[in-house]
């Protein structure tokens, strides 16, 4: 027995959808406006890379210039959860990029784990995200924080509600 084939979305269908990934991103949620968090590009059908610069504002301690580890762990929250918006886009690839943007509405964080390898010095960061597992409720992630130089700062692990 064979599945039915289900058409993808039209590549300019797609644009759209990724263009709207970006906007709800980086200019519908608050707190990625206060990371001043880039998407930096889609890494495939299941993963995200963000992107932002070090700023005073997100110093945690004074003398070395350090990330504060909130704002580790909040850009690794991000940029999985905008992996599994890649990701529930590929699955529903029959729908328009209206239709998956909907299925965001109840997306949220169930458990985060956050290893901190190495001091956060840099410039500026590119945080990875990819999605392990995309089941009907419930997303998995794994996540990497490096700075310009390559330097692995931070791994994670993340679970999230998707439906």
């Amino acid at each position: 027995m064979t599945t039915p084939h289900v058409p993808a979305r039209s590549a300019a269908e797609q644009e759209k959808l990724e263009a709207a990934f970006r906007h709800l991103t980086e200019h519908q949620i608050a707190f990625n406006q206060i990371l001043a968090l880039k998407v930096h590009e889609f890494t495939g059908p299941n993963g995200t890379v963000c992107r932002f610069e070090m700023r005073p504002e997100l110093v945690g301690h004074y003398l070395y210039g350090r990330l504060h580890g909130g704002v580790t762990a909040a850009v690794l929250d991000a940029t999985a959860g905008a992996a599994l918006m890649v990701a529930i886009g590929e699955k529903f690839a029959h729908e328009t990029a209206e239709q998956v943007m909907h299925r965001f509405a109840k997306m949220g964080t169930i458990d985060m784990r956050i290893d901190y390898l190495r001091p956060g010095i840099g410039q500026y960061f590119h945080a990875q995200a990819i999605v392990t597992r995309l089941g009907g409720r419930i997303g998995s992630t794994q996540m990497r924080l490096v700075n310009e130089e390559g330097t692995l700062l931070a791994t994670g692990a993340g679970a999230y509600v998707i439906a």
